[in-house]
Parts: structure tokens; C-alpha cells; sequence
């Protein structure tokens, strides 16, 4: 890579899902950055200091400027570090940047973050009911090819992979199969999460921290993890 890149540090806690974009994203074109993790439930004074929300993940520019919101920071790394892994064509690459936002609503508290927090089993099988909607719609706009827009990876793969990954945790551990019936989701869960960048966006302990955090939530999914 260029000199001309500046340094770059991702802050973010282990599990964090967003801050797993941008590590794909760097990864995928071989760019040198630091990650450090921190406490969200006992943060550094320094970080509140620059995260205007409070929240992560936040990246560091030559030490000194500041980002956040994990579509902005995954949007200005792959800007610079060319080439784009966006698609050229600006309808299509408009297409995928409102596709990357509703796989947001797919992370939320309507969608895997509530799964694994409500308590009451009625609600959550309505959130579930909800996010196999969702996933529905996605499935009939995907390409059908290994990645969304084809053959070729794209940002909007790297901005998706880590809500598949964790698809397949829950699966794995509270058998919960969100992508049944719906065979191009998992052919590209299958294809994403077989590739390098995307398995070394993680800790080693992801698995078993997740399985943890879902426990430590008490929901209805606790009640399920085997």
C-alpha cells in the first residue's frame, strides 16, 4: 500500500459487529492499522473524550482526527485505498449503500440485538418473524452469484459478513436457523465467512463470548443455548 495512507486505529470492544466492517474491509486490501478494544461498560476517559456518542466503533486518523459510525469509517477506508470496492456504475453503487443501511436494521434492536434481549417468548418470536421479512427482501435482490452484486467482493459483502457470522452463532448455539429457506443467504454466509479476511476480522473467543453475552442477557434466547 501507498505511504500515503495515514495511520489508522479502530477502537472498539471484541464483539462489536460494526467496527468488524472496516477490519474486513482493511484486511481485504492488505492495509496496515491498530486495533484497540476497550470496556464500553467501563470506558477510558480519552474515549469519551472523542466519541461524540459514546459509542464505537471510532477511528483514529494520523492520531489526531476523528471518526464514527461504522458505514462512514468503512466508506472513507475504501476511498483511500483504491480501488473502490464499491461498484462503478453510481445507480448500482446507490443501491448498495441503501442495501448496507437496511442490513442495519437487520443488526438493531427490531432485529439480532433484540432477539438476544427480549425476554418475553411471543415478542421474540415476533422479532424473529421480522427479521426472516427482512431477510426475504434481501434474498430477492441478491445476485445469486457468490457475492450480492455478483462474482466480484464489494463493500456491501464486507458490511454484511458480520451479521451472517453471527446467524451462524446462533444457530450453533441456541438452534435458531434465521437463513432457512432461503438459499442464496446461505451460500453467501457460507462463501463469506470461508473467506480470510472475514475469519481474521474476529477474536479467537468470539464464539464463546457470544454465547456468554446472550446468556448474560437473561432473554428468551438464554433459554435456548445448549
Amino acid at each position: 500500500m501507498s505511504d500515503l495512507i495515514p495511520q489508522l486505529e479502530l477502537i472498539s470492544f471484541k464483539l462489536c459487529p460494526y467496527v468488524q466492517r472496516a477490519v474486513i474491509t482493511l484486511k481485504h486490501k492488505q492495509v496496515d492499522f491498530k486495533i484497540t478494544y476497550i470496556d464500553l461498560q467501563n470506558p477510558p476517559v480519552w474515549f469519551k473524550e472523542i466519541s461524540p456518542l459514546g459509542k464505537v466503533p471510532v477511528l483514529k486518523v494520523n492520531d489526531a482526527e476523528i471518526l464514527f459510525e461504522s458505514s462512514v469509517i468503512q466508506e472513507y477506508i475504501d476511498e483511500i485505498t483504491p480501488p473502490s470496492l464499491h461498484p462503478i456504475d453510481p445507480f448500482v453503487k446507490a443501491k448498495n449503500r441503501a442495501w448496507i443501511a437496511f442490513g442495519g436494521e437487520l443488526m438493531g434492536m427490531q432485529g439480532l440485538h433484540g432477539i438476544i434481549h427480549e425476554k418475553d417468548p411471543a415478542k421474540c418470536e415476533k422479532i424473529i418473524d421480522s427479521i426472516k421479512d427482512l431477510l426475504t427482501r434481501l434474498e430477492a435482490v441478491h445476485s445469486g452469484q457468490a457475492f450480492f452484486n455478483g462474482e466480484v467482493f464489494c463493500l456491501i459483502d464486507a458490511a454484511y459478513a458480520p451479521m451472517l457470522m453471527r446467524f451462524g452463532l446462533l444457530k450453533q448455539h441456541c438452534d435458531l436457523d434465521l437463513l432457512e429457506g432461503l438459499p442464496k443467504m446461505q451460500a453467501w454466509q457460507q462463501t463469506l465467512l470461508a473467506k480470510p479476511c472475514v475469519k481474521e476480522s474476529v477474536v479467537a473467543q468470539l464464539p464463546q463470548m457470544y454465547r456468554s453475552v446472550i446468556l448474560h442477557y437473561e432473554g428468551f434466547m438464554a433459554s435456548k443455548v445448549n
